[in-house]
């Protein structure tokens, strides 16, 4: 005897704690499943490409820290050198250096984020504890450089807005020591877990040729053995200098997607150690980027991407010879990465759903930018 039940209307959101933000996911469910999923955006929205445009262009730089809050060195970067583009200046060795050190340390403290309160979000509160105190190690080197624990504001139009304090590269070398002693301690404790296992193994698979379609980037691109990763097969800034892997897996799960996210912390940690021993002397800043008020691009375009602890964040600048930009576009991987909810989530049990969102690790400020 089979039993008949009614498809229902459920809203996860827009204040469920699990969505990290207030973000809302419209689901139909027959019984414990699901069968179809609306991801329902905008409750955020706070019009920041609309805003630079009327800001001279290095104002609109704190802006770029609210987007991604968890990852605001890369969304910094990638502003300022979108405007470099335009400008055509070469940035100073030391301050691309000084920038790489701080995106990948930045990356890192991302990652450790998802991490605690992904395993949080499924029943479990110990690595939440342990994920924020390596972060604050992080956290720690990053206020000593820009003055700020998490909207740091440290990029600069041609390059970066303070020099290293002494000492503070050989700080960054033991931060380097402790914090991969302490992903190996995560691996001991959570990733052999048959309970964490069995909640993300086969769960929320996601094939090759979805992620080319639907654009995705980042962690979920490389989960499911798309092997892109822009710092390596587009190299910008200084990184064809460093050596280090692109982590991939070919399961497409939640356990693949966890896995890459742990190799790469390894990854970042390498980079930064190569970055530490070559830190040359050195200008800190263009010579001209030192008159911000002046900054007047040529009447042009430029576009530029890198690969942030999401994905691939893109920004489009449009300059029309002034002192502030026509149009700023922006690429933000969340926004992209979010949007496969509505095929990945479709025949998966509903105790499931929390497992799978998180997996995506999105930060809904740059969803709704």
């Amino acid at each position: 005897m089979s039993i008949k039940t009614e498809e229902m209307t459920l809203n996860m959101g827009p204040q469920h704690p699990s969505t990290h933000g207030v973000f809302r996911l419209q689901l139909k469910v027959d019984g414990e499943t699901i069968r179809k999923a609306e991801p329902i955006m905008g409750y955020l929205h706070r019009g920041s490409e609309k805003l630079a445009e009327g800001f001279i262009y290095s104002q609109f730089i704190p802006y770029t820290d609210r987007l991604d809050y968890l990852n605001a060195m890369s969304n910094n970067y990638i502003y300022c050198a979108g405007v470099e583009k335009l400008l055509g200046w070469e940035i100073p060795e030391r301050a691309e250096y000084l920038r790489v050190i701080t995106i990948e340390l930045n990356r890192i403290a991302s990652h450790l984020v998802w991490w605690g309160t992904y395993l949080l979000d499924i029943g479990a509160l110990s690595p939440f504890l342990y994920a924020f105190r390596d972060r604050d190690l992080i956290l720690d080197r990053l206020n000593e450089i820009s003055g700020a624990r998490m909207t740091f504001n440290y990029m600069r139009i041609g390059g970066v807005k303070w020099d290293a304090p002494d000492g503070w590269i050989d700080k960054v070398k033991e931060t380097v020591k402790e914090v991969r002693e302490n992903i190996h301690e995560y691996d001991r404790l959570v990733t052999g877990n048959e309970i964490f296992q069995a909640r993300t193994i086969g769960v929320g698979k996601l094939a090759k040729e979805d992620v080319i379609n639907w654009g995705l980037s980042g962690p979920i691109a490389r989960g499911s053995g798309v092997k892109l990763d822009l710092r390596k097969t587009e190299p910008y800034s200084i990184y064809d200098r460093f050596d280090f892997d692109i982590p991939t897996r070919e399961e497409g799960d939640v356990f693949a997607r966890y896995k890459v996210r742990i190799a790469e912390m390894h990854e970042s940690l390498k980079i930064i150690e190569q970055a530490c021993e070559q830190f040359p002397e050195g200008e800190i800043i263009h010579k001209k980027g030192k008159r911000i008020m002046m900054i007047k691009p040529p009447a042009g375009e430029a576009y530029t991407r890198c690969e942030a602890s999401k994905g691939e964040i893109g920004v489009y600048v449009i300059s029309n010879g002034k002192t502030k930009p026509h149009r700023v576009k922006l690429r933000r991987p969340s926004f992209v990465n979010v949007s496969i909810l509505q095929q990945i989530l479709v025949g998966e049990s509903i105790q499931n759903l929390v497992a799978i969102f998180g997996s995506l690790d999105v930060v809904l400020g740059e969803v709704d930018a």
